[in-house]
């Protein structure tokens, strides 16, 4: 190499920078990555659900789903009640009870059978005011039934509750009433005293008081209905039968092809309410 070369060539080197080691690069960047850790999935996952960040809206629908949630389990532990009674239900027991809900269901079906032939009569008749006349009388000796204002015979039960310890009170006569118009009583009569859809009955001493008129034990039920349904109403197992026997009181129950029921009440007109038929 001739002397001019190797002039330019350190004039060349005096004017590069001097290289930088690889191993001082690397430890100048070394503390600014650890200045910085790095987080775990699950610890960027606590940071953001800690601490809660709840809105007013989400409050709400927190609110209503419990509650929702606690009338949820209501229902179920009240359903729960009244499946661990039949669970203890003899099997006779059970088919009784089969039974009066089918002849229930039957008695709504007729019901609503004769309802359907009403309307086609209304609807087919050559006369339909002769045969609206009838309808109208029918209805009105029906009613007259009902609200205890004429007398009434037909097949039923009579059934007759001896009290001698006076234990009976007013609301297990009473439960016994609702049971038997539940099992499709048309007409009720407790010692003389017509029963209807105001009837109240009250405790008095030692007797029992129904409408204002006090009744002694033994008391005596005649009630006009399908005895069939009647009669197993009343002995479904936790029934009237069975709570009335607990109290140390006798029952007794009778089928009749005929019962009267004569004990009359006064037509009362309604102080306020008024037909609103023009």
């Amino acid at each position: 190499m001739s002397k001019q070369d190797e002039t330019a060539e350190n004039r060349l080197r005096k004017e590069l920078p001097d290289e930088v080691p690889a191993t001082a690069t690397a430890t100048v960047d070394r503390p600014e990555e650890e200045s910085e850790p790095t987080l775990t999935g699950r610890q960027r996952l606590v940071n953001g659900l800690w601490p809660p960040r709840v809105t007013r809206a989400q409050l709400i629908v927190a609110l209503l789903l419990f509650g929702l949630g606690f009338g949820l389990a209501v229902q179920v532990a009240s359903n729960s009640d009244g499946d661990s009674a039949l669970r203890g239900a003899r099997q006779e027991d059970l088919v009784r009870i089969l039974d009066e809900l089918d002849d229930r269901t039957q008695r709504l079906e007729d019901e609503k059978q004769g309802l359907e032939k009403q309307r086609d009569e209304l609807e087919n008749s050559s006369n339909q005011a002769e045969e609206a006349r009838k309808q109208t009388i029918e209805k009105e000796r029906q009613l007259g039934i009902l609200a205890g204002t004429v007398a009434a015979q037909g097949p039923g039960i009579t059934m007759t509750i001896d009290d001698t310890k006076g234990t009976v009170e007013a609301d297990m006569l009473l439960d016994a009433i609702q049971e038997l118009r539940a099992a499709g009583a048309e007409a009720i009569q407790v010692n003389g005293v017509r029963v209807v859809a105001g009837t109240y009955l009250t405790d008095s001493g030692q007797s029992v008081s129904v409408d204002g008129n006090k009744i002694n034990a033994p008391y005596r039920f005649k009630v006009i209905g399908k005895p069939q349904d009647l009669e197993p109403a009343l002995n479904i197992p936790g029934g009237v039968v069975q709570t009335l026997e607990k109290e140390q009181a006798t029952v007794t129950v009778e089928r009749s092809d005929k019962i009267v029921v004569d004990a009359l009440r006064a037509a009362k007109r309604p102080d306020y309410a008024r037909s609103s038929s023009q």
